[in-house]
């Protein structure tokens, strides 16, 4: 499986392509960083997001994004921004009938790590080890972001089984509940 991870950011927005299984070896396929000069409009850094997704999506042909779900934080001019840019990768991806999963910053942290505490320096560091990497990705964005790769990675064998479980438990219930509104429903009268 071939991932894009994206740490979605106005002004550093996050890019790396990690390949592999979970339980073998992973192997980094790229890394780095799509940029945008804080003090230009909105729209035109949205855009150069966008161009750089696009060109991220050409060079590596993922079969799966992978974006850090956006949380609450006090600021929102930054959670908005960070919204903004997920949402114009997620679109760059849906296009292109790239399905797209999102992972909450502790999800990544955890499968990184072991903890969904970790600060920037140890998700690093565990990617560095666990790409045989020779230094960490700089800046930390790059760096999440093939943690976002890499938890994606981990975490969909899992996900695919528990969703098909779920969906197997749908159809198996679907005419069980069926039959019990059949044996409740009102009689009707005879003449």
């Amino acid at each position: 499986m071939r991932v894009l991870g994206v740490d979605p950011g106005l002004t550093r927005c996050g890019v790396g392509v990690v390949e592999g299984i979970a339980g073998r070896p992973l192997t980094m396929r790229g890394v780095g960083v799509v940029r945008t000069p804080p003090d230009a409009e909105l729209g035109h850094r949205l855009v150069a997001i966008e161009q750089g997704i696009e060109q991220w999506l050409d060079e590596h042909r993922p079969e799966v994004l992978a974006v850090e779900r956006v949380f609450s934080q006090h600021n929102v001019s930054t959670v908005m921004g960070t919204a903004q840019a997920s949402a114009v990768a997620m679109l760059c991806a849906s296009r292109r009938g790239i399905p797209v999963a999102l992972h909450t910053p502790s999800e990544v942290k955890a499968a990184v790590t072991g903890t969904g505490r970790a600060d920037k320096a140890q998700v690093g560091a565990m990617v560095t080890r666990l790409l045989r990497l020779d230094a960490p990705p700089k800046p930390a964005d790059a760096a999440d972001a093939l943690a976002l790769a890499i938890c994606h990675i981990w975490r969909a064998p899992a996900q695919n089984r528990l969703q098909q479980a779920v969906a197997q438990h749908a159809a198996n219930a679907a005419p069980a509940s069926r039959a019990a509104r059949a044996a409740h429903a009102p009689k009707g009268r005879t003449a």
